[in-house]
């Protein structure tokens, strides 16, 4: 037996969290299936519309099988929908599950073995006669093994974790001098810890990747493509489908190589298989297979017709693929469906502070309604979401459909003007930025588009959002609470003024001070807040300029700030952490030189590992008392050093005198 045989599904655990837990917990009540939803401590909104809900111990309990499976097993569930990310590719909680007597939806332990693996995968499609990049074949923690790799083939390769996944584990190399400590990171974020490399393919290329659906029993179909080359860090900002490029003898190709190897083993319920392709040259080579539902499944249900994740209980429970929703006869992969779509990821992410995680408590939040305009998310009105550094960024899915793509990205554009969350920093300026261009219009965006651009799509979003129309009020500046929500940051603005009384309870005489915001510079109150004021204090009528912040030293979003010292960001001797997560390793000691670049300490945030490097050459003479394993939080000082000045000579460091 290579997967669960096919039987009725009376109780389903979706063993996910945010808005796929959400959309999944939809689908099976429409099936008429009794849900159970599970959660862990305050992140309980995608609970919402389940049956029942039962709570975890932990974060961490998501990729724990036997606390899952216990679960599900004490109340008595049929089947298990993992989603995505977690457990949803692995082969072993199939398998385990099925021996409990119950069925993880998806395509069975042994698919997913040969195609959640990168280097299983590419064998497959050396036996389908697809074309792949030239890779280091076998898997390695070793720096060395990715050396001579790179020596063999050149610059640049990438270096890819074997079971990674959403973009962790993969790294870009250029040159020699960052392949120890990039690998390093990359072998690090792979759950097994061993990696592989390819010949990079960059410049030029789309990343395109087929949707497939299969019985298990041969049959299987392609539902279009889907284009995904709008990213960052290999991970996706905004997918369109189909292609937009007009070559669609050369897509079909590239839909053919999925379709071939799919039936190669009988594929069974949703996969995706990925690759890049350059419509220029009509080149195009295999990246890997994602065997379960991906993030972007949206879109092709939007030009496919079909609930993917209806497709994928019913075929669960023994129906075949016409019963599932599918056409009886298989789609010309030349003939692109009749409509467009795309999806747009909001986040919680700083994008000036290059897309570092925002933590916090999400106040209120509008977001966009109308024809062609779909919504995915678990953020509820009335309740306050938290958003932390256990789980990943994603708020929510805006997904536009129209006829035609000029449609699409007028829909879009008015969709983002309509967004709004106040709480946290998001990716809603770049969003804006992005589907404002001209290239995105044409459909002009490959794979380094974005990374290229950025600044000027930031610049450009940042723009728009303050010339959006007066009853949206952008994220940054506040706004008054929407009806339900909960209260939202107070506006402030230049020129408001305060006079600020003292009164002592030991009747000393009252102090008076007058306060003037000169500039706002940062609106996150209470959490924080950042101003160019006048000040005036009691003892002289003489108005002094300041810079005044505030940050709490009471919310939970900051409660690890507080603990360790601050850096100050315009101070050269100082070495801040620009972002909040968990500190991996600190790699300096007092005393210690260090160049310009060197890595001072990773932090993780969603399972990423970042580096933390020097801006300046110089000697550390501080650092920071958190240990390892420990939650910091945006700001914290993690060293302070002596500055060398330029041509100074110390130990590896060259520099002046």
């Amino acid at each position: 037996m290579s997967r669960p045989s096919q039987r009725p599904i009376r109780k389903l655990l979706v063993a996910n969290r945010g808005e796929i837990a959400t959309r999944i917990l939809s689908s099976a009540r429409e099936l008429d299936i009794e849900t159970f939803a599970v959660y862990t401590s305050d992140d309980i909104a995608h609970t919402r519309g389940a049956a029942h809900s039962l709570k975890l111990r932990s974060p961490a309990s998501y990729l724990d099988i036997s606390e899952i499976l216990s679960v599900a097993n004490n109340n008595n569930i049929d089947a298990i929908h993992p989603g995505y990310g977690f457990l949803s590719e692995s082969a072993e909680f199939s398998w385990k599950a099925w021996e409990s007597g119950i069925t993880v939806i998806g395509p069975g332990w042994e698919i997913l073995d040969k195609t959640g693996d990168k280097l299983k995968a590419r064998i497959l499609a050396e036996e389908c006669h697809v074309p792949v990049l030239s890779a280091l074949q076998t898997p390695t923690n070793d720096i060395a093994d990715l050396r001579a790799f790179a020596k063999l083939v050149g610059f640049p390769i990438m270096v890819k974790a074997v079971d990674g996944g959403g973009g962790r584990g993969i790294r870009l190399i250029n040159a020699e001098d960052t392949l120890e400590s990039t690998s390093k990171r990359a072998i690090e974020e792979s759950p097994s810890r061993l990696v592989f490399a390819e010949k990079a393919a960059v410049d030029g290329y789309l990343h395109v990747e087929v949707q497939i659906i299969g019985d298990g029993k041969g049959d299987v179909r392609h539902l279009w493509e889907r284009q995904c080359s709008i990213q960052r860090r290999y991970q996706k900002v905004i997918e369109i489908a189909p292609c937009l490029t007009k070559k669609r003898n050369f897509i079909a190709q590239v839909i053919e190589s999925a379709v071939r190897m799919a039936q190669h083993v009988n594929y069974f319920s949703l996969g995706t298989f990925e690759f890049l392709a350059n419509p220029t040259t009509e080149e195009f080579f295999f990246l890997e297979v994602n065997p379960r539902l991906q993030v972007e499944h949206t879109i092709t249900e939007s030009i496919a017709s079909v609930d993917l994740v209806c497709a994928q209980l019913l075929l669960s429970q023994g129906a075949s693929l016409a019963e599932a929703g599918l056409s009886s006869s298989a789609r010309d992969p030349e003939v692109p469906p009749e409509r467009y779509s795309c999806q747009l990821r909001v986040t919680s992410e700083n994008v000036q502070n290059d897309w570092s995680l925002s933590i916090g408590k999400i106040q209120s939040f509008q977001l966009p309604t109308g024809n062609g305009i779909r919504v995915d998310t678990n953020l509820l009105n009335g309740h306050q979401s938290i958003v932390g550094s256990e789980f990943d960024s994603l708020l929510a899915k805006i997904i536009v459909i129209a006829p035609t793509w000029k449609e699409v990205v007028a829909k879009a554009k008015r969709a983002l003007e309509d967004t709004r969350i106040v709480g946290v920093k998001t990716n809603l300026d770049i969003l804006r930025g992005i589907v404002a261009h001209p290239d995105f219009t044409a459909g002009d965006c490959d794979t380094t588009w974005l990374e290229k651009n950025q600044k000027s799509l930031l610049q450009l979003g940042e723009k728009i959002a303050c010339s959006a129309p007066k009853s949206i009020i952008p994220e940054s500046q506040g706004a008054s609470s929407l009806a339900g929500a909960a209260s939202s940051v107070p506006i402030f603005r230049k020129g408001d003024a305060w006079k600020i009384n003292l009164t002592s309870s030991n009747k000393l005489a009252p102090l008076n001070h007058h306060l003037q915001v000169i500039k706002l510079l940062r609106n996150e109150f209470p959490t924080s807040l950042a101003a160019e004021i006048m000040y005036t204090s009691a003892a002289t009528s003489k108005p002094t300029p300041y810079t005044m912040t505030l940050d709490t030293t009471s919310a939970s979003a900051s409660a690890a700030t507080s603990q360790h010292r601050k850096g100050n960001t315009s101070d050269p001797r100082h070495i801040v952490i620009p972002f909040p997560g968990t500190l991996i390793e600190v790699l300096v000691d007092e005393g210690g030189i260090v160049k310009e670049g060197d890595v001072i300490c990773v932090v993780r945030q969603m399972k990423m590992e970042l580096e933390v490097r020097a801006s300046k050459a110089g000697r550390i003479t501080w650092v920071t008392d958190a240990e390892d394993g420990e939650e910091v939080g945006e700001g914290v000082l993690a060293a302070e050093m002596e500055v060398f000045e330029e041509g100074r000579v110390e130990g590896r460091v060259e520099a002046k005198l």
